[in-house]
């Protein structure tokens, strides 16, 4: 099992998605050899919380991945709790060998580090790319761990892409004898963008354009090794992204399509994001589902093909998304939940959506309150312009039912994004 996952990538930055300078043929064919998913969300709208969503299959407000600094820093004292339950724990169980190549960024103490969470194996860097000094006097430059230790202090980001590439190679050929679960977590397109030599220059969307092109080229990498080793009819992969565009960076952000707003926005460009499946001979070629999906479905997914129970003392907010992949049913999901940080600010239930409070992303403006919740119909309306609340009452009333019975069903706890380390020296 591989899951690749792309930092700031938008549903619009792939030639698949409708990009129309950006060239990502691999991830292209891709998608034509399996199941492009047009609803695929994620569990938050940045970083950290979204990547604990993914790894744990639960929401993060229930673990205390939310509030606080919104991410971790290199400062920050907490990260994943030690008692959540990770894809990488649930499979080493399991008696696979699990590895991860990429950016971590769930706390970068010993005790929140990979090898703390089921991981065998990590070669990447701790948290985001642009936390270095020029981010940040008082942080250290970018470290690149192997397992335990630290390898290297800022190491030069342009060949991160090939090196990663080549560790997940790597990995792939070391236990190609062995089930295995590979989680490949990019830094880029992340800003700050860096390219290779190879694809410097070379995009018409510009250095963005090269970032995403090279990430591209590392999937067709993976996909090509798996074939070599007669391995794709035997592993499950999947493309997705941590979150929507950032879009305040300009041309150097992605893009959302035809999507509104970007990361750090509870609308559909901050959480609605690219998502492809590939496992040739158990899902079909040529598939594109419109099924309500998350990044939290994973969990339960991979605990069904490794017919593992799922713990029944926490609550789960993924769904099995198998019978979506095989073509048996179209749909598995009705609800999705769309926070901003601890907040609650939207619910979808089939085609509607209800924004109960709105704010452009990374605006100094306060949240906006919505006695009577924006209504929109989002298979209709994906750019969110017509709010239909007035037209449809029953429909409001039938999404505040929900959203108030959704947030009795969450129980607070502390903040895992507050706590700040006594000294950052690392």
């Amino acid at each position: 099992m591989i899951i690749i996952l792309a930092d700031d990538l938008g549903y619009g930055d792939l030639s698949c998605y409708g990009h129309p300078t950006i060239r990502t043929p691999n991830l292209d064919q891709m998608a034509v050899e399996g199941m492009r998913f047009t609803q695929f969300y994620v569990g938050a709208n940045v970083c950290t919380p979204s990547r604990g969503a993914l790894l744990t299959g639960r929401l993060p407000v229930r673990y205390g991945l939310t509030g606080g600094t919104g991410v971790f820093f290199p400062n920050s004292a907490g990260g994943l709790p030690q008692s959540e339950i990770t894809i990488a724990t649930a499979l080493k169980n399991k008696g696979y060998q699990t590895g991860i190549v990429g950016k971590w960024h769930l706390g970068d103490l010993p005790q929140f580090m990979p090898n703390s969470h089921g991981f065998d194996y990590y070669f990447g860097t701790p948290y985001s790319n642009d936390m270095i000094p020029f981010f940040n006097q008082k942080n250290p430059p970018l470290p690149l761990y192997r397992n335990r230790e630290i390898i290297e202090k800022g190491p030069d980001q342009s060949l991160l892409t090939k090196r990663y590439t080549e560790e997940a190679i790597s990995f792939i050929k070391k236990n190609r004898n062995k089930p295995f679960f590979l989680y490949y977590a990019s830094n880029f397109p992340h800003v700050p963008l860096h390219a290779s030599p190879d694809f410097r220059g070379k995009s018409e969307r510009g250095l963005f354009g090269d970032v995403v092109g090279e990430l591209d080229w590392s999937i067709g990498e993976i996909l090509t090794t798996l074939k070599k080793l007669n391995l794709d009819k035997n592993t499950l992969v999947v493309f997705t992204s941590d979150n929507g565009p950032w879009l305040k960076k300009g041309e150097n952000g992605g893009s959302a399509g035809l999507l509104y707003e970007g990361k750090g926005s509870a609308y559909e460009g901050g959480m609605r994001v690219p998502m492809i499946a590939w496992w040739p001979g158990k899902i079909n070629a040529h598939q594109i589902s419109t099924a309500l999906s998350t990044t939290m479905d994973l969990f339960p997914t991979i605990m069904g093909l490794i017919k593992a129970d799922i713990p029944g003392d926490r609550v789960y907010d993924g769904v099995d998304l198998m019978p979506v992949l095989t073509g048996e049913k179209k749909e598995v999901r009705q609800m999705v939940y769309y926070y901003n940080r601890s907040d609650l600010y939207a619910i979808r239930k089939g085609p509607w959506k209800a924004h109960f409070t709105t704010k452009p992303s990374y605006s100094p403006e306060p949240p906006t309150q919505h006695l009577v919740p924006l209504l929109y119909h989002i298979e209709h309306d994906p750019s969110e312009k017509h709010d239909l609340s007035k037209q449809y009452p029953q429909i409001v009333a039938e999404l505040k039912q929900a959203f108030e019975k959704h947030k009795v069903g969450v129980k607070p706890v502390p903040t895992q994004l507050r706590a700040i380390k006594a000294s950052s020296n690392k």
